[in-house]
């Protein structure tokens, strides 16, 4: 008999594609991870990797094993959904991703208005900017800066922000061409990355971070030109290194899954974020 928590290990494991990774999603020690694996191949009696100095590596039996592991898990994922979305009261835990400083700057500082209002919803704030599966249950409710495509997501356009050039007000006076602050390579999808990386040689970028909060506070430093939203530069004192420069405007979807659209604590979830974001259309 297989059993669950091994499929549901090695379909965590097959997705994110190594055992550290899967480790820190399932936030478990990666000892545990391996020992997963190595029971669900005990219980099927096959091999489903190979196992490298370095890595683990699917094999064609790993492989096929994981796309039936893939359908259960979305099946269970819409199980959970379903029943949820027939609970009436308004309690229970809330998984919201979002970018780290759309967090920080406005959801967090808003957090005990909602707990006030109702004390028996806990709420975990996943800050990334990846996007998180909400048909895997990884979240709940997810702000994002792209439309989702996904046929069973359904998201709404919350309102759309600015980012301008910016810097530390001395920065125009030092001697020598401008250095800016650039994005790392995991946001290489985004639009701001791809705005910057057009104007820019790898010559004029001196750093590069995937924290907004990181790159302000740099920029603070004096350490070059950032491509920051409005509200992250005001909050460091920086300001428009071009007041010409048009810029690039984001827009900003809170996105759900179809199935618990009508879930009483994600509806009030919903609300709280839409409410806490307001001011961020005025920055």
């Amino acid at each position: 008999m297989v059993d669950w928590e091994d499929l549901r290990f090695f379909s965590a494991f097959a997705h994110h594609g190594s055992i550290t990774a899967t480790a820190k999603a399932l936030r478990v020690d990666h000892t545990t991870v391996s020992r997963r694996i190595t029971s669900l191949e005990t219980s099927l009696s096959v091999k489903l990797v190979d196992r490298r100095p370095r890595s683990y590596v699917l094999t064609d039996m790993g492989r096929d094993v994981a796309n039936f592991a893939e359908d259960m898990s979305r099946s269970a994922f819409a199980l959970s959904r379903c029943a949820g979305s027939g609970q009436n009261g308004i309690e229970g835990d809330i998984v919201v991703s979002a970018p780290p400083s759309l967090l920080y700057s406005f959801i967090a500082p808003q957090i005990s208005a909602l707990q006030s209002q109702h004390p028996d919803v806990r709420l975990r704030l996943v800050g990334t900017m990846e996007a998180m599966s909400l048909s895997k249950g990884e979240a709940d409710i997810a702000i994002s800066l792209k439309r989702p495509s996904e046929a069973t997501l359904v998201a709404r356009r919350l309102g759309q922000f600015s980012y301008f050039l910016y810097a530390d007000p001395a920065y125009p006076t030092r001697n020598g061409p401008p250095l800016y602050i650039s994005y790392d390579d995991t946001m290489r999808e985004s639009d701001h990355y791809r705005w910057l990386d057009d104007r820019l040689s790898a010559d004029e970028v001196f750093m590069c971070s995937n924290d907004l909060r990181i790159q302000a506070a740099a920029a603070a430093g004096g350490c070059g030109v950032a491509l920051l939203p409005a509200y992250l530069a005001a909050e460091h004192g920086l300001v428009r290194f071009d007041p010409l420069d048009p810029g690039v405007r984001i827009d900003v979807w809170l996105v759900i899954h179809e199935d618990v659209r009508d879930t009483p604590r994600i509806r009030v979830a919903m609300d709280f974020i839409s409410e806490s974001l307001k001011p961020l259309w005025r920055s």
